[in-house]
């Protein structure tokens, strides 16, 4: 057998699933004309062209299509063995990732207490609203929020959520008591376009579709627009509560809906049940019971 071109093939992969040498050296910190150069060995080394190149575009081969499957999975499974004879399994660096408004108003109050818990382990939280990829990324595990299935990772659920309308108590002052649900519906709703709100929407009898309702891009702008008392908005329990807990926002009426998607840790197979790992999902998990549900008033 030819020797095994390691470092050539891991190029070959950063190249082809980015069809863009230069997006390929960014991702392995090398110039464009290294990864040029391993590409170029590696097709003399196989006797086969993977790449067409017309211009700063890229395209695979025949040949270079029904490589870099087989590449992917083996450099998959290079990093799993490296990981499991990883000597700080324990400790170190933990790399999780999460929506940026469950970071912001839910979990960021809480990360100095893992602190204290585990000391040994160095927590770092990216916030992106994106899936992330396990095998082309340093990441352990994610919290997400969702129906509770990712295919190829295991998923634990923490929490359930529920919807509810919120604003400020000065725009509350302003409009006056509102008695039920059929009566909010005289009032502008703020809210980011999402499936989530379907239950609320399916509760109360009305077709979303029907409504003339402003809405904004995103779930955190729906909170800002609320709180400086622009409006009432549609969200969830979990991004409110303290908010609520803080007078910063009030419940114009007590009507609650149980989301049909929940929190949930999510982590590859080859990671759940790494050590730092583990203690980080045992954590969010005492920590999510501890939640208090939302009680009518």
């Amino acid at each position: 057998m030819k020797a095994m071109p390691l470092n050539a093939l891991r190029t070959f992969e950063a190249v082809a699933s980015r069809l863009s040498f230069s997006g390929g050296a960014q991702a392995l910190n090398v110039s464009p004309a290294a990864v040029s150069s391993q590409v170029r060995a590696l097709e003399e080394n196989l006797g086969q062209t993977l790449f067409i190149r017309h211009g700063r575009s890229v395209e695979l081969t025949d040949a270079g299509r029904r490589l870099l499957p087989g590449v992917q999975r083996g450099l998959s499974e290079l990093r799993k063995a490296m990981q499991a004879i990883d000597p700080n399994r324990s400790e170190g660096v933990l790399n999780v990732t999460m929506v940026p408004i469950f970071l912001q108003k839910w979990m960021m109050p809480k990360v100095t207490r893992f602190y204290r818990v585990a000391p040994q382990i160095d927590l770092r939280i990216n916030a992106d609203s994106k899936p992330v990829n396990f095998d082309e990324t340093d990441f352990h595990c994610a919290i997400r929020f969702g129906p509770g299935k990712w295919q190829g990772l295991r998923a634990v659920k923490l929490m359930d959520d529920w919807i509810l309308p919120v604003c400020s108590p000065g725009l509350l002052e302003k409009v006056g008591p509102i008695g039920s649900t059929a009566e909010l519906q005289k009032h502008n709703l703020l809210y980011a376009p999402s499936a989530v709100w379907d239950p609320w929407f399916r509760d109360i009898g009305v077709n979303e579709e029907e409504q003339r309702l402003p809405r904004l891009n995103d779930a955190l702008s729906t909170l800002l627009a609320a709180e400086q008392g622009q409006g009432i908005a549609l969200s969830r329990w979990s991004l409110v509560a303290r908010d609520i807990a803080g007078g910063r926002l009030v419940r114009p009426v007590q009507r609650v809906v149980r989301t049909e998607w929940s929190y949930y840790f999510v982590a590859p197979p080859h990671y759940f049940d790494l050590p730092k790992v583990k203690v980080f999902r045992e954590w969010m998990v005492e920590l999510c019971n501890q939640f208090e549900k939302p009680v009518p008033t």
